[in-house]
């Protein structure tokens, strides 16, 4: 039963909702606290440079039938079936919360569950490793661009320049220099991973906290009712089943191994709390934030329960494979 109960980062979450919602930041400490978590963001994104080794973004390039299966699960089917989801607005889910889950949809990849649930089913690792990563680095440029592309095409405003902007000088400018400098301090960096896991986590929750302070002073939970909290967490779901469910036998039916299915399936199902919550703090700025991003939190656990279960049956498929290949 214990992959069924929350992990540590998300039980952090849950506390830093309600620190936010009881004791928000507000006036010239919020705007302090701002300007620290920018710079704890982009202190999280040149440690992504840094750790990626320059070998796997060239090797990203090579299994090519895999990478677009996955990109276009990530940025074409969950979109679609984002735009899908608007069929229940106004009268399901209210626009806020609409937003939340069309901006879930059009985020990447994640990076770290991907690969731990692709090497825990038995998958292809290294496709992994490359496929979300690639995930996250087109994502700075094709999240936004979806963005404006689904919202205006839903009447839920555009997405501007200034967000794009944003992103590149906040996400991409320190990946990249956290690249240039991975030759020299790749290794130094990946060997205190225990270290430096704290900035990931950290610079998150920071973001969450500072995205529900807002939120709370505006009224977020006398805003929405129990039963459109509801309507999400059942979306979310539906979102996740039904991509899972394409991942897997698409796959098949595209005559892929049984370890590029498995890498396709994590890979191209899974949303990332890393890069959206970031993301939708300069695209959504000015915007209640809270109730966007709730969404992808509810989802963040949704999807490693629900990918907690199938690895583990992916791992017992090969063991009796295994089995049953040494018998004969």
């Amino acid at each position: 039963m214990r992959r069924f109960l929350p992990d540590t980062f998300t039980l952090l979450l849950v506390c830093t909702v309600i620190l936010a919602s009881l004791l928000p930041a507000q006036g010239a400490f919020a705007s302090y606290f701002g300007v620290a978590t920018k710079l704890a963001i982009a202190l999280l994104f040149f440690l992504h440079g840094a750790r990626l080794p320059r070998d796997v973004v060239m090797a990203g390039l090579l299994h090519w039938r895999l990478h677009i299966t996955i990109l276009a699960a990530t940025f074409v089917l969950f979109p679609l079936l984002g735009l899908a989801v608007g069929l229940l607005v106004p009268s399901v889910l209210p626009p806020t919360l609409y937003t939340g889950i069309l901006f879930l949809c059009v985020l990447p990849s994640t990076v770290q569950s991907s690969i731990a649930f692709t090497s825990m089913a038995g998958g292809n690792v290294p496709a992994a490793i490359c496929a979300a990563s690639a995930s996250n680095i087109f994502g700075m440029f094709l999240t936004p661009l979806l963005v404006g592309l689904l919202f205006s095409l839903g009447g839920h405003g555009g997405f501007s320049m200034d967000a794009l902007e944003q992103i590149l000088l906040q996400l991409l400018a320190p990946f990249i220099a956290g690249q240039l400098l991975q030759p020299w301090i790749g290794n130094w960096i990946r060997a205190r991973k225990k270290i430096l896991t704290p900035v990931d986590r950290g610079s998150i929750l920071m973001v969450v906290y500072l995205a529900f302070s807002d939120a709370v002073v505006e009224g977020i939970w006398h805003t929405f009712t129990a039963a459109e909290l509801g309507a999400v967490v059942v979306v979310d779901i539906v979102l996740l089943a039904v991509v899972l469910i394409v991942t897997m036998f698409g796959s098949r039916l595209l005559g892929f191994s049984k370890e590029d299915e498995i890498a396709i399936t994590f890979c191209g199902s899974k949303k990332s709390l890393a890069s959206g919550v970031p993301m939708a703090s300069a695209i959504f700025a000015g915007q209640p934030i809270g109730a966007i991003v709730l969404p992808l939190m509810l989802f963040h656990q949704i999807q490693l329960m629900a990918c907690a279960v199938i690895a583990q049956r992916y791992a017992t498929q090969r063991q009796r494979s295994e089995a049953v290949a040494a018998k004969a």
